[in-house]
């Protein structure tokens, strides 16, 4: 089992020290999560919490996710860094190419790309992106982040994205982990046969069990079931030994760790109280492990 700690929706000044502490503290990552604003006024729900609010997020502070992923990579040496999951179906596929390559390059390699399309439609709106035909984007999308990987030219002719051959450079020539987020049946499907690993955005057990009994079928079925594939979920199980062994034994690889409950508007907690705690998990559950 790995260990990540989430970092995010938390004052910006936060954000490095806690990276500083995860690393030496003896943490595997550090998960970022994303989001571009709060529109004023909204329609849609929120999947992952109990009555689908977005009210928990108005006033909660994100630092742009790659720019904090960036940020965060300076400043330490060998823990990995996560997007938990970053919006990529709203963004252009080209420049956040560009982007993760340099992350790449200046950080040795050690950025693990979780990636989404957004329950949101504002967020579409926002960013000026069809809603419609957002998932068959987001597969095009995908493609382009692989293409461009490569180093050498590549051009994109698909059904909704267009791109002339071009070639980007540096790219550090190993492929960027492609970790897919989604509960809906579908975002299985794609993790399955296209991704690297499933990122879960909250789930009990029970429903764990489900998701990872599907993604496993589903890749006996692609052909893929041969490649490496990492499962992240949620940690509110990963706080006693007998729940992390339950985690392992349904197959998950990495837990993200987090202090607060966002979705029922825990207020956050000091710089100091935060070090403290991810120190204790450490002590309890992640150095008698390595």
């Amino acid at each position: 089992m790995r260990f990540s700690l989430q970092v995010g929706m938390c004052d910006p000044d936060h954000y490095l020290p806690m990276a500083q502490a995860a690393e030496a503290a003896g943490y595997h990552g550090i998960a970022i999560p994303d989001s571009i604003c709060y529109p004023q006024e909204a329609s849609s729900k929120y999947p992952y919490n109990k009555d689908g609010s977005r009210e928990f997020l108005e006033s909660i502070p994100f630092v742009e996710s790659l720019i904090a992923v960036s940020a965060m990579a300076a400043v330490t040496e060998r823990i990995r860094l996560a997007t938990f999951v970053y919006k990529l179906a709203v963004r252009q596929a080209p420049v956040v190419a560009k982007q993760v390559q340099g992350i790449q390059a200046l950080s040795g390699n050690r950025f693990d790309f979780g990636i989404g399309i957004s329950p949101w439609e504002e967020d579409f709106a926002v960013c000026g992106v069809p809603w419609e035909r957002r998932g068959k984007r987001f597969d095009e999308q995908i493609d382009i982040l692989r293409g461009l990987e490569s180093g050498e030219f590549f051009g994109y002719q698909g059904e909704l994205l267009q791109m002339p051959a071009n070639k980007m450079c540096p790219v550090t020539g190993t492929p960027t982990p492609l970790l897919i987020g989604g509960h809906a049946d579908v975002a299985l499907k794609r993790a399955a046969r296209v991704g690297d690993g499933w990122m879960c955005a909250g789930a009990d057990l029970q429903q764990l069990q489900g998701f990872i009994a599907r993604i496993n079928q589903l890749r006996e079925e692609y052909g893929t079931a041969d490649r490496p594939f990492r499962i992240f979920t949620t940690g509110q199980d990963a706080f006693t030994e007998e729940g992390i062994h339950k985690l392992e034994a349904l197959g998950v690889t990495d837990v993200v760790i987090g202090f607060r409950n966002v979705y029922e508007m825990e207020a956050d907690k000091s710089l100091q109280e935060k070090i403290a705690m991810l120190e204790w998990y450490a002590g309890e559950f992640i150095k008698e492990r390595a």
